[in-house]
């Protein structure tokens, strides 16, 4: 790390942090960004403003001593009117940052707020870096939009290169995103909170309420449910497990607009919604068999989630999986849209207990090099580096 880089930890920084989903909201972009800012606040070293749309009439903004909230309107997403997004507001951030200047701009979202954020702080010469959360080119796929993808992904790509750093989660990723001409990547990984999502965890109260004997197999999956989240997989593999093990139980945590849709298809399974904290947990760990089918993940939380908490993940080889998962030790990954072999992979760890067991603490153990801590040091490293980079630029002889 360069001298200026080290002195510059003497002195606070000034953070402006731009997001159009934050806790409550549940979702991997707002778990993730809300552990770094807090990360980031334990370092002492940081003043955080949080810009994000309101999320209700009611919403207040928080001011504390080193953090402050921005709030902004929100709008709907046409073709998913459960997602919210943060309206334009060029004028009034350029406005609030001409007042109180940050060091640095965080975009974590590319919505219409990101956007605007994003030009505010190139007029006024504010450094800015941004953040890859969501394949928003297979979103429009999915919403069929697929004439429009082409469009959504060149704005993603301008609005990623006009910052001095795009952060990703994996080199995979990293490489996906070279290869369609976005620059100056930095691979920037997640965390997992392994003290809460642990083995221990398992609560035979809990299977009990759901009607799940001891010795009963539960399959589960955990995942905001909507269309590009590929959930209809999941259920074929379940009726195919069912031909083999006809007393296994299929419990699905989580909420979204697909929910009705899935839950008056299938009667028979166990939807127990949207679930957090030690409930969460608890829900993970008295699992058996986890199956991810989605194909649309930059990263996929919820398969560390699930690794830390003892199960075995059957899902697509790329993202979190292609990472942490070696097929056949600690999970099965299949080649990526193969929806038969992920069947098949469903249905022959449903019938093998011993294995199952095996994987199970193998994935546990995958999962302990993770750390939230190191990422945000490593985030904190890469702020510094930036800080460094403009100044030297800026008092470089011309």
């Amino acid at each position: 790390m360069s001298a200026m880089s080290q002195a510059n930890y003497s002195n606070q920084i000034r953070l402006a942090v731009v997001t159009e989903t934050w806790p409550p909201e549940v979702n991997g972009v707002a778990n993730t960004i809300q552990h770094l800012v807090n990360g980031l606040l334990r370092l002492g070293r940081y003043y955080i403003e949080l810009v994000r749309p309101k999320q209700s009439a009611s919403d207040q903004p928080l001011l504390q001593e080193d953090f402050e909230e921005y709030l902004t309107n929100a709008i709907t997403l046409p073709f998913y009117k459960e997602v919210k997004a943060g309206s334009p507001h060029f004028f009034g951030l350029r406005k609030r940052w001409k007042q109180q200047r940050p060091d640095i701009i965080q975009i974590v979202t590319e919505g219409p707020l990101g956007y605007s954020a994003m030009r505010a702080a190139k007029s006024l010469g504010i450094p800015v870096f941004s953040d890859f959360h969501t394949n928003f080119d297979q979103y429009s796929q999915h919403y069929h939009l697929t004439y429009g993808w082409r469009l959504v992904n060149r704005y993603l790509r301008h609005l990623h290169n006009s910052t001095l750093c795009t952060l990703v989660p994996t080199t995979e990723l990293a490489q996906q995103l070279q290869r369609s001409g976005y620059k100056n990547l930095e691979i920037l990984e997640r965390g997992i909170n392994a003290g809460l999502f642990h083995p221990h965890k398992r609560s035979q109260q809990l299977r009990h309420s759901l009607g799940i004997m001891d010795g009963q197999l539960m399959v589960t999956l955990v995942s905001r449910m909507a269309h590009e989240k590929n959930l209809d997989l999941a259920f074929a593999a379940y009726r195919e497990i069912q031909q083999q093990v006809p007393n296994a139980r299929f419990v699905l945590i989580g909420d979204g607009p697909d929910r009705a849709r899935l839950q008056a298809q299938h009667p028979d399974c166990l939807f127990v919604g949207m679930q957090t904290g030690e409930a969460l947990a608890q829900h993970y760990a008295s699992g058996d068999l986890f199956l991810y089918p989605s194909t649309s993940e930059t990263f996929g939380n919820v398969i560390i989630e699930a690794m830390a908490s003892g199960l075995p993940v059957v899902t697509y080889d790329y993202a979190a999986a292609h990472k942490y998962i070696q097929s056949g030790k600690n999970g099965i990954t299949v080649e990526l849209h193969n929806e038969g072999a992920f069947i098949d992979a469903a249905v022959s760890l449903a019938t093998q207990s011993q294995q199952r067991h095996a994987m199970g603490i193998k994935a546990r153990a995958t999962t302990q090099q993770l750390s939230w801590d190191n990422v945000v040091l490593h985030l904190d490293h890469i702020t510094q580096q930036l800080l460094a980079k403009v100044h030297h630029e800026e008092t470089a002889p011309a």
